[in-house]
């Protein structure tokens, strides 16, 4: 499906005993990113902390992340990871989740974008938002990442009282595909291409042509939602307004401003103008 060096998984994640041991699921959960951060030492890498009722999610810049029913909310845990490559993550974590939605729904292939930095778009809706936080706090103080997503499986937008305000013109999976898959095939999907790229993000010695988003930047580039459109960079203390013009390799976004002048962001809220 891809010139990305990942492996499709073969089987469901039904069929795989194992799946106990790396699941963590709860009835409730005010933020599965919490949750797994605050039982650290009780984690280990690839653990999945999974939640059909998440109460008080978080986003990014504080903002509130909703989660109606029907989102599969879900946490991963990465360690070992090379602190220097983490600004990349979110990223990568998003081609993760194009991956395993592709790969499960065809009706979906080659149609899901990335929009900076952390949200997977699909004909410029919604369809998924990631948090990735890094902490050192597993046992053995390495660097950490829990990776939050939130997927809009199969979700009654109207039924759960959110306004457009609150949407950000999102989408549900069951509205634009012919059949969902389950919860435990998308986490399992989830999983191995988190792991996968867990290894680029390493600690490992390798090349840098072989780390970090190195070898997913023609898939990043390919997949860019914003590239071309106006944009409005909302900061702290500005907005800067421009267009699109990629993501580099660090994983900043390139923005062309008045007089062709490039400028990459590193962080900011981003809104089509």
């Amino acid at each position: 499906m891809s010139e990305l060096p990942l492996t499709p998984v073969p089987a469901l994640a039904a069929d795989r005993p194992n799946i106990r041991d790396w699941l963590h699921s709860l009835d409730t959960c005010p933020s599965t990113n919490s949750w797994a951060i605050a039982r650290a030492a009780q984690l280990h890498h690839g653990d999945a902390v999974f939640t059909k009722r998440q109460t008080s999610g978080r986003g990014q810049h504080g903002r509130t992340w909703h989660a109606p029913t029907g989102v599969l909310t879900v946490s991963f845990v990465l360690d070992n990871l090379n602190p220097t490559l983490l600004p990349g993550l979110s990223l990568a974590a998003g081609l993760a989740v194009i991956y395993a939605i592709e790969d499960l729904v065809p009706d979906c292939r080659d149609m899901l974008r990335l929009k900076w930095p952390n949200d997977v778009w699909i004909d410029r809706h919604k369809l998924a938002g990631i948090l990735c936080e890094a902490t050192s706090g597993n046992a053995l103080g390495k660097t950490r990442a829990v990776v939050g997503i939130g997927l809009n499986r199969c979700v009654d937008f109207a039924a759960a009282g959110l306004d457009e305000r609150d949407l950000g013109k999102a989408v549900s999976l069951h509205s634009i595909a012919s059949t969902v898959p389950d919860e435990l095939c998308l986490l399992d999907r989830l999983r191995h291409y988190l792991l996968e790229l867990a290894d680029m993000f390493s600690t490992t010695d390798k090349p840098a042509s072989k780390s970090g988003l190195a070898l997913l930047l023609p898939e990043l580039r390919r997949r860019d939602a914003l590239i071309g459109s106006p944009v409005a960079i909302e900061l702290a203390s500005e907005t800067i307004c421009g267009e699109a013009a990629g993501i580099d390799g660090c994983g900043r976004l390139l923005v062309c401003l008045a007089g062709d002048r490039i400028q990459a962001f590193t962080s900011g809220r981003v809104r089509l103008i």
